[in-house]
């Protein structure tokens, strides 16, 4: 089930719009939610972001918040490690005291610094703030594409609302939205049933689906009585009870497309569903489990096979 690209998008965003699936960086030098430093430290991000370049995975999303800018200053020494130029995604965070455009401005010139390249392929707005106007924050963006410091501008976890807010404020400058980040996988179709998904397709605007793994839950390592540590376990604790039939479908499809894994399974879904998946990988292994995911399609059956599985969890976050 190989989805469709229109030619209108293509031209908006042709690179954005070219790439599969790309790398969740939030692991990276985040020590509160995914223990940096503990289990896990910079060689073996190094080695994720070297299998991940080599498999053809050259988008990394990243932001000035994850690990207070560690996450950034690691993508950074990387590429200049590695020699690899990958798709640079990075996010404004908006703060309340962050309401001018010069901060927006003085934001990204940070993170650039931290990452060391002269310029971002993409900068987006973290989350809609309800203290700063997201105009005031895209005027300061929409300068700094003009002068080529960014070649797109997206936003992240907006509404259909906020993002039509967000498309009126680029056109005075005559630049379009590239996309809108949001959490997206089996557990969480909040944009399907809320419209949101159709309505970027119909706009042109670039899903980036983040946590299509569900932050571990849809990898089968989980259950009830074996929940995920920290604040993961209490974040899905209601899915918990209801994970392991959806779990079984998605084993049995990987068998029928050849081995491929329960996590594969859930982001080649995000794919076929027209999405851009930005796994986490803080590993060699994850990294090679999550390229694996690409390349391939689950067909239109299977895809009707887990939303119908996936149903129940609408009805829990409901």
């Amino acid at each position: 089930m190989e989805p469709m690209k229109k030619t209108h998008q293509q031209q908006n965003h042709p690179a954005l719009f070219e790439i599969e699936m790309g790398i969740g960086s939030w692991q990276w030098g985040d020590k509160l939610v995914w223990g940096y430093g503990n289990n896990y430290a910079e060689s073996e991000i190094e080695n994720a972001f070297i299998v991940s370049m080599d498999k053809n995975i050259k988008m990394v999303d990243t932001a000035e918040i994850y690990g207070n800018g560690k996450s950034e200053r690691i993508l950074g020494g990387l590429i200049k490690k590695t020699g690899y130029q990958p798709f640079i995604a990075s996010k404004f965070f908006p703060w309340p005291w962050r309401w001018t455009k010069k901060s927006v401005i003085k934001a990204f010139t940070q993170s650039l610094e931290r990452i060391d390249q002269p310029k971002m392929h993409l900068y987006q707005i973290h989350w809609p703030s309800p203290i700063s106007p997201v105009e005031t924050q895209l005027d300061g963006i929409a300068e700094l594409h003009k002068e080529g410091l960014t070649d797109s501008i997206g936003v992240s976890n907006f509404d259909k609302t906020q993002m039509q807010r967000a498309i009126t404020a680029l056109s005075k400058h005559n630049i379009p939205l590239a996309s809108n980040q949001v959490e997206y996988n089996l557990l969480n179709r909040t944009i399907e049933k809320n419209g949101l998904l159709q309505r970027c397709d119909e706009l042109g605007v670039r899903v980036i689906a983040y946590s299509p793994i569900a932050m571990g839950l849809l990898s089968g390592k989980y259950t009830k009585e074996t929940p995920p540590p920290g604040f993961r376990a209490n974040k899905y604790a209601a899915q918990l009870g209801n994970l392991q039939p959806l779990i079984k479908l998605m084993t049995e499809i990987g068998q029928d497309q050849g081995s491929k894994t329960v996590s594969q399974i859930a982001i080649n879904w995000c794919i076929c569903k027209g999405t851009l998946p930005i796994p986490g990988a803080k590993n060699y292994q994850q990294a090679e489990n999550n390229a694996g995911a690409k390349d391939w399609y689950l067909t239109s059956d299977q895809v009707a096979a887990l939303d119908k599985a996936s149903d129940v969890f609408s009805k829990i976050s409901d």
